[in-house]
């Protein structure tokens, strides 16, 4: 069963969310963390809901700031912000009576469940698909310095979706990121985290995966599929990707405690 609701984070904002239900009741949930310029109905977060629910796990996804239903323009987003809404989600599942909690991240979505992670203690397991660690280094390799320059002038970024109209957010959007490099906070996280993430992605560095998995003071496990970019493009990559952060969720929710 599903339920459309919206919930606001402490500015205010009206913040659109779906909560879906298995058969039965359930104390276990998954909050899922959607990409940049993504959505809370995402594939991936769609795929999870469906191997979740099968297996007794309700999920709960919504939007950020500016993207899918949820209030505010799109220009105006933060790192900062995104974690105050994963952190109301969060208060959200666990107000109404859910008491083993994951949460999943993709991409940004990885990078706002990090630095949420490292502020809670409710978090029962983390699941991340090719998490952003150091946001600023990814986008100055993706943009180089004469489109940073670009944006720092305009406020108008590339679109990494591919299309050709150029998105407004404000450059304040990269100066947030470089105060919340996700290193730090992640050696404060002591829930068993999975890390997936493709040989061939390519947005997000390798070696951030790989930095971030040695910095991880709980149970971990970095997962790298050889073949699969950021998008998990190939069909038996997104399978291996779902499935593994499926079963990661399960071990860790169903647990007796």
């Amino acid at each position: 069963m599903e339920e459309a609701l919206t919930f606001h984070d402490h500015h205010g904002h009206g913040i659109a969310a779906i909560l879906s239900t298995p058969d039965g009741q359930t104390k276990r949930i998954a909050v899922l963390c959607h990409g940049f310029l993504s959505s809370k109905d995402s594939t991936t977060n769609k795929t999870l809901t469906r191997l979740l629910n099968e297996r007794g796990i309700a999920t709960f996804r919504f939007d950020f700031f500016g993207q899918g239903d949820s209030d505010g323009p799109f220009e105006e987003l933060t790192t900062t912000l995104a974690v105050h809404q994963a952190q109301a989600a969060l208060d959200l599942v666990a107000a109404r009576g859910y008491d083993r909690i994951g949460l999943v991240g993709s991409s940004f979505g990885g990078l706002v469940a990090i630095l949420t992670a490292a502020q809670r203690g409710d978090i029962a397991c983390l699941a991340l698909k090719c998490p952003v660690v150091d946001f600023p280094e990814e986008l100055r390799i993706t943009f180089g310095l004469e489109e940073l320059a670009r944006w720092q002038a305009t406020n108008t970024i590339p679109n990494m979706m591919g299309e050709s109209d150029r998105v407004r957010l404000r450059y304040g959007f990269y100066e947030d990121c470089l105060k919340q490099i996700a290193y730090g906070p992640a050696e404060h996280i002591t829930a068993p985290t999975l890390i997936v993430q493709g040989e061939r992605d390519e947005c997000v560095p390798l070696h951030q995966s790989r930095r971030l998995h040695d910095r991880l003071g709980g149970v971990k496990r970095l997962n790298l599929l050889p073949d699969a970019d950021h998008q998990f493009t190939r069909k038996e990559d997104f399978h291996q990707m779902t499935t593994s952060i499926g079963d990661w969720l399960v071990s860790h929710l169903m647990i007796r405690t």
